[in-house]
């Protein structure tokens, strides 16, 4: 008897390569931001696109707040067209980081998602912080 795991055949290697491949081109993980901030390699712009309450309730530090619905060509204007961003939201019963990545890559922007969120960065025992960054061209008022 098959198991409900091979019920449905793996892929062959050479597509599972590129499969998996791909995924990274489009994710990171809390892992490697905090790996890479901790080696000061942050060549990367983290934006936490929740809305203002909840950033200052405690996001991951060195992000920024642009919450999604406010991400648009004026609010990026001082960022070059090669900045890498990298979004997250709650965890992964959010679609924030989604959105935002849709804005972003329609804006001609690089972007990749933080895998995990905020409830991923907790997971791997990471520290949130509450010091307030914020791009000077984002409302403060808007929960989005």
């Amino acid at each position: 008897m098959t198991s409900l795991v091979r019920e449905i055949p793996a892929a062959p290697s050479a597509v599972a390569l590129m499969h998996f491949r791909n995924r990274l081109t489009f994710e990171t993980d809390c892992f490697d931001v905090f790996g890479s901030q901790q080696a000061g390699n942050v060549d990367f712009v983290l934006v936490d696109v929740r809305g203002p309450l909840a950033y200052e309730r405690g996001h991951v530090p060195g992000a920024i707040n642009i919450p999604q619905r406010l991400i648009s060509t004026e609010v990026l204007a001082a960022y070059p067209k090669t900045t890498l961003f990298v979004v997250y939201c709650a965890g992964p019963h959010c679609n924030g980081a989604n959105k935002a990545a849709v804005k972003l890559a329609a804006l001609d922007y690089p972007v990749k998602e933080m895998i995990g969120g905020v409830t991923g960065w907790l997971d791997e025992g990471f520290e949130l912080s509450h010091a307030v960054e914020r791009p000077a061209s984002v409302a403060i008022g808007c929960e989005c």
